[in-house]
């Protein structure tokens, strides 16, 4: 046996044990099958003095017990640059989109260091979504990271494509963008392929997919691999970056699949010991600095709508802004279903950013909805009309508002009939400080839902 072999000493699922006796091979290199090279494994941890877990990236039926591993000694590298845009690729850069093979002329490692924390710098920009929920309340922060969280069919995929309609097709920035598709349906990816070219705008996107069809360490490496893409536009070509990832909480679930083959002792609420650390080493790649920005939007699945579960948990801290969509809300037929109290969080929700008018005007309608959800009790058991002249005022206020804050989507009008709206942010502020001031007071509640601007109002009557 060669210094650079060793062998297959037994197979779980997707993780395959190998021994090596003399060259011990590095975390994260890439093994080959020495009886077909096709079939590719990397090396994720060590298992004791001589052997290691491997993940298999193929399928693991060629390999048994006994079979003779090669290591390459390099980590697994993707195509990045030009050739990559318009493209659905894999965590092996092979297309996904049944056109030409890529011709990368430069590849890079999934895994790389994040850049020196004095490197990194923080823009204080508003990113416009002309979402009026978003933009009002959690607004999201040029070279910042928004995550979007919610249980199983709130909204979470139509709002997130919703945002990369306004901000790249709608063209309110010039910024390449890379989406990870990670561990979520393929049909949402074709959607999402197919609207993009539809609308032109595909030469400026690379997307890279690990559907949940997929084994979990593909699943796992998207979100890597997407990354890298991202970072070669910042550092090699300077350019101002958007990334998408659907859905992040899959890249931790991936991560929980591999750690239970590797028989891992469990963390909290189950999950993998080293969740903490692989969540820092995805999302602390994701930043700007003074060469360009890397601005990330995160769907984030929910498991039985708990926010408090670990996996959950793991992404907040990476956070400038938070929205949290509502499955009461929803079957309310309020859509984006946010739950505005919920959206707690924002560090762009500043005066010194947003502006005094806005920062104002969102903490006065902050206040005026917690005041609600206690008259809503109130409300539920002795009816509106018992409460008193100012209370009666403010909650029908409040109702007003948080009608106001539905909208028509562009990536649903096929399904609603109704066309997309893309609301400027100043236009929402003034009509959110009018609903306040009781300009509309005489006005039906219900005439404020799907509308884009309060005019509209009076214009109707």
């Amino acid at each position: 046996m060669l210094e650079n072999e060793g062998k297959v000493k037994s197979i779980r699922g997707q993780v395959v044990e190998a021994e090596f006796i003399n060259e011990k091979p590095s975390v994260g290199h890439v093994l080959l099958l020495k009886s077909d090279p096709a079939v590719i494994l990397q090396v994720y941890s060590s298992s004791g003095a001589s052997s290691f877990y491997c993940l298999a990236l193929t399928s693991v039926h060629k390999i048994a017990r006994g079979a003779i591993l090669v290591n390459t000694a390099q980590s697994l590298q993707i195509p990045v640059g030009e050739e990559v845009l318009g493209r659905i690729i894999d965590i092996f850069g092979n297309p996904r989109d049944s056109l030409a093979p890529i011709e990368g002329r430069e590849k890079r490692p999934i895994y790389s260091k994040p850049p020196l924390f004095s490197q990194v710098v923080v823009k204080k920009e508003i990113l416009e979504l002309g979402i009026k929920a978003i933009d009002f309340f959690t607004p999201l922060l040029k070279g910042g990271k928004m995550g979007i969280f919610g249980g199983a069919g709130v909204g979470k995929t139509i709002l997130l494509t919703e945002i990369i309609h306004n901000v790249i097709v709608l063209g309110k920035t010039e910024s390449l963008s890379v989406f990870a598709g990670v561990g979520e349906r393929i049909r949402e990816g074709l959607e999402l392929f197919g609207a993009l070219k539809e609308s032109g705008v595909l030469p400026t996107v690379s997307l890279v997919y690990g559907h949940m069809g997929e084994n979990p360490a593909v699943r796992f490496l998207t979100g890597m691999a997407a990354t890298t893409i991202a970072e070669h536009f910042r550092d090699k070509e300077k350019r101002d970056v958007l990334f998408f990832v659907d859905n992040a909480y899959r890249f931790a679930q991936a991560g929980n699949e591999l750690s239970m083959l590797t028989n891992s002792i469990p963390s909290e609420d189950g999950y993998q010991a080293t969740l903490e650390s692989e969540m820092a080493g995805f999302h602390e790649r994701l930043v700007s600095t003074a060469d360009a920005f890397v601005t990330a939007v995160e769907a984030i699945y929910v498991p039985n709508d708990d926010l408090l579960d670990q996996g959950v948990q793991s992404i907040f801290p990476y956070l400038d802004s938070t929205i949290t969509l509502s499955r009461s809300i929803y079957q309310q037929g309020i859509l984006p279903a946010v739950d505005i109290l919920a959206s707690a969080y924002s560090s762009a929700l500043s005066p010194e950013i947003v502006g005094q008018q806005h920062y104002n005007v969102a903490l006065r309608a902050r206040s005026l909805l917690k005041k609600a959800v206690a008259l809503e009790k109130i409300v539920s058991l002795v009816g509106e009309a018992e409460l008193s002249v100012d209370d009666r005022t403010t909650y029908k206020r409040a109702k007003k508002l948080q009608n106001f804050m539905t909208q028509n989507f562009f990536v649903a009008q096929n399904q609603t009939g109704r066309p997309g709206q893309f609301v400027p942010i100043k236009n929402t502020v003034a009509d959110v400080d009018d609903i306040m001031s009781g300009k509309y007071d005489e006005m039906a509640e219900d005439k404020f839902l799907y509308i884009g601007s309060a005019t509209e109002l009076t214009k109707a009557s």
